[in-house]
């Protein structure tokens, strides 16, 4: 498994205080077979000070920081997170498909402001 300090390997900075990313990153574990992603709450400042994201950025949406220092946040980080994993890949040429990203990146700004009064019911919270 990665370690929080390895630069090697792609970073998920995600809410670990919220059960919706909670579960979302339960389930990309799952899929992560050969663990290539690390993990890392924003609220773990000592592992996200490196990455130079302000801390409301990071509270406002997951980022993936890949080792190359690309970072995609909320719904663009989606079709980068799915070619990750060699079994979700053919999912991430349907984000090319006109009008699927701004519509992806709408519901994923409505789930994130929301988050908190969804997890109702979700483990974790």
């Amino acid at each position: 498994m990665p370690s929080p300090t390895d630069r090697n390997n792609p970073t998920l900075i995600y809410d670990g205080e919220c059960g919706v990313c909670q579960k979302a990153v339960e389930r990309l574990r799952r899929w992560d077979r050969e663990h290539v992603l690390r993990f890392v709450p924003f609220q773990d400042e000592g592992a996200v000070a490196r990455f130079g994201i302000a801390l409301p950025a990071l509270a406002a949406a997951m980022h993936l920081v890949l080792p190359d220092s690309r970072v995609y946040a909320g719904a663009d980080a989606i079709p980068e997170l799915l070619r990750l994993f060699p079994g979700r890949r053919w999912l991430a040429p349907l984000f090319r498909v006109p009008g699927v990203l701004p519509l992806a990146r709408r519901i994923y700004a409505w789930i994130a402001i929301r988050r908190h009064c969804l997890v109702r019911g979700v483990p974790g919270r």
